[in-house]
């Protein structure tokens, strides 16, 4: 027997290897850690079992006879991230540039499979220099089997990709389809097609990093939800995120220790300015409301004039989105309203409550909007929060103009509860603008015609641009002090966690793409 277990030693201990000592310090040589290294970052100590690690691919063609790896470029497995089971992928650079092709493909592809059945996450390190081009179409379906395997697993169990290094081409599509995409800053880039091609086809010369670098995804194309200065950071957040998630559509978000105490927060009191125009930082208000330290924003960077993230109420996840004052004054725009819509339908899909809050003065103007499909990109926020079963909460802070008032969780879309604060203005459009329209021919006709529109406008905003005219008619559950804020969440959230609410009978909605 001594022989038969030195020759398995030898193998895994070959399979550990990687490429081989000079491409694993070239590796780190770029600020980059090996697929095995992130491995045991990510996963809690001495938890992680491999799967497939004696795998090899089974080409002969272009010379790969004589390149043969074992584990064929991607570290397949399972173990726990704070006790709680994930299943893990993780591409090697260091072998054949972790280029994907058969072998490597059915790793990835079990992975997903055991993760279906057993209803736990996957998480995908992607680290890939592409297709393996001397496998040709082999490679193509491998990717495809992948891809087919993301949409199957959507919205059943949560699949996060963290991006370490290359990732371009086909290989794209993959975390595209997955729920969230971390990036690191310097070292890891996305894109189609590469500057070469683009210079080829387009003429424009652009870096990689400005084309699909983690900074380019994060604020601009909306791709990155999460981005960090290297992998440790990346690897942390990583950890962090999967905290806040269930582990599949079936279970409950994990709910932490949590001990009464006074929820009052009198700070909310004087934080609205006494000018209705005046910004003010959102973020401030849910601080206040969610428990102290337990907040992580997603795509912190990417359409800032709305706010959303995880935290905790009471112990509990809740999904947290708001329109943000100091950022083009809480508008909603195509941007914003995707945003909001892809985290509203992830919370519904994964059991996790949305508290909402609300200061929005409608939806962008502009032939630049219109010409790019507001209408169809807000749309998909209404649809989202309409379809959403999951328990909703909404906190009008000031204004909730127009449809961005139906749009922000309103009581006619199926909110559960409403709470608006004394300073809330819920009317068709602001007081100036109405002014300006109901009262035009007095305004016309006046000697002073500013004088008379301040006063006009003063009218309005009395009558409409208040909180009453909507509470008087049930669309608002309560008109609150802001100090009382945390506590009506807490004991709304608390009557809600029992709430079954169905859907009509249906193969799938058509959300308007």
């Amino acid at each position: 027997m001594k022989h038969q277990f030195d020759e398995l030693d030898a193998r895994a201990a070959k399979a550990l290897e990687g490429g081989g000592p000079d491409r694993i310090a070239a590796q780190h040589k770029k600020g980059k850690l090996t697929a095995r290294e992130r491995v045991g970052l990510l996963l809690d100590e001495g938890s992680f079992h491999e799967l497939g690690q004696l795998v090899t691919h089974r080409s002969v063609n272009f010379g790969l006879e004589e390149q043969k790896f074992l584990g064929d470029g991607v570290i397949t497995g399972y173990g726990t991230i704070d006790g709680r089971m994930v299943y893990v992928f993780s591409q090697d650079f260091t072998v054949l540039g972790g280029s994907l092709a058969e072998a490597h493909a059915q790793k990835i592809c079990r992975i997903m499979d055991l993760a279906m059945q057993n209803g736990a996450p996957v998480i995908g390190l992607n680290d890939s220099g592409g297709a393996r081009i001397q496998e040709g179409v082999v490679s193509l379906g491998g990717y495809a089997d992948i891809f087919y395997r993301n949409v199957r697993a959507s919205g059943v169990v949560p699949q996060i990709s963290a991006i370490l290094g290359p990732c371009a081409g086909g290989a794209v599509y993959s975390p595209a389809l997955t729920d969230f995409v971390l990036m690191t800053e310097g070292t890891s880039y996305m894109f189609v097609t590469g500057p070469n091609v683009v210079k080829t086809v387009t003429h424009e010369e652009v870096s990689s990093e400005d084309l699909g670098g983690a900074v380019t995804h994060a604020s601009k194309s909306g791709v990155a939800h999460f981005t960090a200065s290297n992998e440790l950071e990346s690897i942390k957040q990583l950890r962090q995120l999967v905290g806040y998630l269930p582990s599949n559509c079936e279970e409950e978000p994990p709910v932490h220790p949590y001990t009464s105490s006074d929820e009052s927060r009198p700070e909310l009191d004087t934080i609205m300015p006494e000018d209705p125009n005046k910004p003010y930082d959102i973020r401030h208000v849910m601080n206040a409301v969610i428990d102290p330290d337990s907040s992580l924003e997603v795509h912190a960077e990417y359409a800032r004039n709305m706010v959303v993230g995880f935290a905790r109420v009471a112990g509990r996840t809740v999904g947290c989105v708001a329109n943000q004052p100091s950022v083009l004054a809480g508008v909603l725009d195509i941007d914003a309203s995707i945003k909001a819509a892809r985290f509203v339908r992830f919370c519904d899909a994964f059991n996790i409550p949305l508290v909402v809050f609300v200061d929005v003065p409608g939806f962008l103007p502009g032939t630049d909007q219109e010409w790019r499909g507001i209408i169809t990109h807000g749309a998909k926020l209404l649809y989202a929060f309409s379809e959403a079963t999951v328990p909703r909460i909404t906190v009008i802070t000031r204004k909730a103009y127009g449809g961005a008032y139906d749009v922000m969780n309103s009581k006619h879309i199926g909110c559960d509860m409403n709470f608006a604060w004394p300073t809330a203005e819920i009317a068709v459009m602001g007081a100036k603008g109405a002014a300006e329209i109901i009262f035009k021919k007095e305004i016309d006709k006046a000697k002073d015609r500013e004088a008379q529109l301040k006063e006009k406008e003063a009218e309005y905003r009395q009558q409409f641009a208040n909180p009453y005219e909507a509470a008087a008619r049930g669309y608002v559950d309560e008109v609150i002090r802001p100090s009382q804020t945390r506590e009506k969440v807490i004991a709304a959230l608390d009557m809600l966690r029992n709430k079954v609410e169905k859907l009509p009978r249906k193969k799938h909605g058509n959300i308007p793409l």
